[in-house]
């Protein structure tokens, strides 16, 4: 069918619902297929060059066996998606980035591309235009000292000794977010030790520094000039006085900082389950002289090899899995298709229950001592780390199918149990962080070491709005003083033009659909100015193709408003997920969105996009989620069929 929307819209309207319903069936379908025999559907999470290109240098740092065959698909992979300027961007068609690409040049080189080959002489050509490795961000001037090709002093110091500080200390490793917490401790020790990489191969990269005198990064924009200054003097002090620390006091705080790591190791899952987290502990252990069959050590590196994603042709590292994030977002998809298609929903919420933390009080609880433990993760397991995203998309799937599916109480503990632990980690300010309670300590993030802007975990309208649903879905109302805290820092977090910003999916249209479903949950419509301004934004930025998109730029800090961008489906999903939660499936807009993601299905029932539309850090990692454009659309799609079919004009969901 390739009818015109404006043609579609003109015919039957059961002509036009029969067409989109078998586009919801083969997508369904072809969901369906990908159920692991278990229950769960996990699909691949791409970053950038950086992971795959630390991945080889982990390997030459503590001296490897050779793997010629993975090195082949792995350079493979980072000459595929070196970008036209000559470096490597953070997302698919982005600027260039002088971190990524030093990394990137450093990891080809390691594994004998000719430093005089076009691809490496246009890549070094362009770090060199940047101002060279020396301008890195301090996360990649640390690799830089490990392998020493940079002095240690042209890194921020932060003593080990911090990890024995009070916990009421203004600079404390409690007020960081989790994943702060996780690579920072075993980077203290490395950093102590001064480790230097064994590099058996003896690669340099001194070619990639410009030859004059290097000078200490400038605070990026997003620091305040003040605290910046104050930070950066009491670096200058710490820099001399390093050296001299009482040598006991250093093996005490490195002796905690071993404590912290291997209390969470959390197995084959991993520190954190997060690959810089999970590769600076096996660095930590090695520079402590653990040897490789250790039972720590052994666990922590077999815990990296679960990350990597091997192809036929090529190879690259994930920075961490998702699976209860992919098989909750399934679940809720097929749960929309209805029919034969949940009844793949079982399986795969029985696959999540037991995924529940139920004993473990991790790092949140030193913020909230009170509440008992009931989240999930976002991986397969990182106990100390549940999330709040993650534990309300379940509760919220595990709730709408003991309905719909009339599973009895097999699931009504844990939603129980997690609604609980939601509830329990309200910030003050009525929203909710990722991972903690009031984790907004903003002072910190103009700490030298904290360039890249994203040291702590503040509450963001996305997960606040998940929340929201979920206690809207739990019988909640706007009356209870709690969820009327909710909604005020949630409309308070609209932007003037009508969007919410999006911390965790790119980016405004993300905000938007998370912000509106929520609002919708909770029983308001579209006479609810804030989201009449929401529905009016989306409105007016849909492409002329009938899509929406956006891209990773709108996280720039000089961001002066939406620019078009091609559209992908799954921006045009939550757009329309958005939309419709306004009440809106009858606008013109929404049909024409219905109609470009039906005519972008391919032949395997599915939609394809490379463009990344998942958040790591705003302006420092991104993601690409494969299964995003898998899932949203038919969502979107199998939702707008039952609000015409069933002549309704309300969502009664939080998702």
């Amino acid at each position: 069918m390739n009818d015109a929307p404006g043609e579609l819209l003109a015919r039957n309207d059961e002509v036009w619902l029969e067409g989109i319903e078998a586009g919801i069936a083969r997508a369904a379908d072809a969901l369906r297929a990908v159920q692991r025999e278990d229950g769960h559907w996990v699909f691949e999470l791409e970053a950038d060059a950086t992971i795959p290109a630390e991945y080889i240098l982990l390997r030459q740092h503590l001296g490897e066996p050779e793997d010629p065959e993975l090195e082949r698909k792995i350079g493979a992979y980072l000459r595929r998606i070196q970008g036209e300027h000559g470096g490597w961007p953070l997302f698919h068609g982005g600027a260039f980035d002088l971190s990524a690409s030093v990394k990137a040049y450093f990891c080809l080189k390691m594994i004998g591309d000719d430093p005089d080959a076009p691809h490496m002489a246009r890549a070094r050509a362009a770090i060199l235009a940047h101002g060279g490795a020396g301008r890195a961000n301090v996360f990649t001037r640390i690799l830089l000292c490990l392998y020493g090709e940079l002095s240690w002093k042209r890194v921020p110091t932060i003593p080990v000794e911090m990890i024995l500080l009070p916990r009421w200390f203004p600079v404390h490793i409690s007020r960081m977010s989790y994943w702060a917490r996780t690579v920072l401790v075993p980077l203290l020790v490395l950093q102590a030790m001064r480790v230097r990489a064994r590099n058996p191969r003896g690669v340099r990269i001194q070619e990639l520094f410009v030859r004059a005198r290097l000078r200490r990064r400038r605070g990026r924009t997003h620091q305040q000039r003040g605290w910046a200054m104050l930070f950066q003097a009491v670096d200058r002090v710490l820099t001399e006085t390093n050296p001299v620390w009482p040598r006991p006091l250093r093996q005490k705080a490195i002796a905690r900082c071993v404590q912290f790591v291997t209390e969470r190791l959390n197995g084959e899952d991993g520190l954190g389950a997060i690959y810089p987290a999970m590769a600076n502990a096996v660095m930590m252990y090695d520079a402590l002289g653990y040897p490789p069959d250790h039972p720590d050590r052994a666990i922590a590196r077999r815990s990296i090899e679960k990350l990597l994603v091997i192809r036929e042709d090529e190879a690259y590292c994930q920075p961490c899995v998702s699976p209860v994030w992919d098989t909750a977002l399934v679940a809720h998809t097929l749960l929309e298709v209805g029919g034969e298609a949940a009844e793949a929903v079982p399986r795969a919420l029985d696959w999540l229950r037991p995924l529940q933390e139920l004993e473990v009080r991790g790092d949140w609880a030193e913020q909230r001592p009170h509440v008992r433990p009931g989240g999930w993760a976002f991986q397969y397991r990182n106990a100390h780390y549940p999330d709040l995203d993650d534990t309300a998309v379940v509760v919220m799937a595990m709730d709408r199918a003991r309905t719909q599916l009339a599973l009895g109480e097999a699931h009504d503990e844990a939603i129980a149990r997690g609604a609980e632990w939601t509830e329990g980690l309200q910030s003050s300010n009525g929203g909710w962080g990722a991972f903690d309670a009031d984790n907004v300590h903003g002072y910190l993030n103009n700490i030298p070491f904290a360039d890249h802007g994203a040291l702590l975990d503040p509450p963001t309208a996305d997960v606040s709005a998940r929340c929201i649903g979920m206690m809207a879905q739990l019988g909640e109302t706007p009356d209870n003083p709690r969820m009327r805290a909710a909604i005020d820092y949630l409309e308070r977090e609209q932007e003037e033009d009508g969007s919410w910003f999006g911390r965790w999916g790119v980016n405004y249209i993300y905000g938007t659909w998370s912000a509106m479903i929520a609002l919708n949950a909770a029983g308001f419509d579209a006479t609810r100015p804030s989201m009449r301004r929401g529905a009016d934004w989306l409105i007016g930025i849909q492409n002329p193709d009938g899509g929406w998109g956006e891209d990773c730029e709108s996280y720039n800090l000089d961001y002066r408003g939406y620019e078009p961008f091609p559209s992908t489906a799954s921006q045009t999903a939550w757009a329309l997920l958005a939309l419709m939660a306004a009440g809106e499936v009858d606008h013109p807009a929404v049909a024409r969105g219905i109609a470009w993601l039906r005519d972008a299905q391919d032949e395997t029932g599915l939609w394809q996009q490379e463009a990344y539309t998942g958040g790591g850090f705003p302006r420092v990692f991104y993601l690409r989620y494969h299964g995003y454009p898998k899932f949203f659309p038919l969502w979107a799609m199998a939702r707008y069929r039952n609000l015409r079919r069933g002549n309704a004009r309300r969502v009664f969901h939080g998702m």
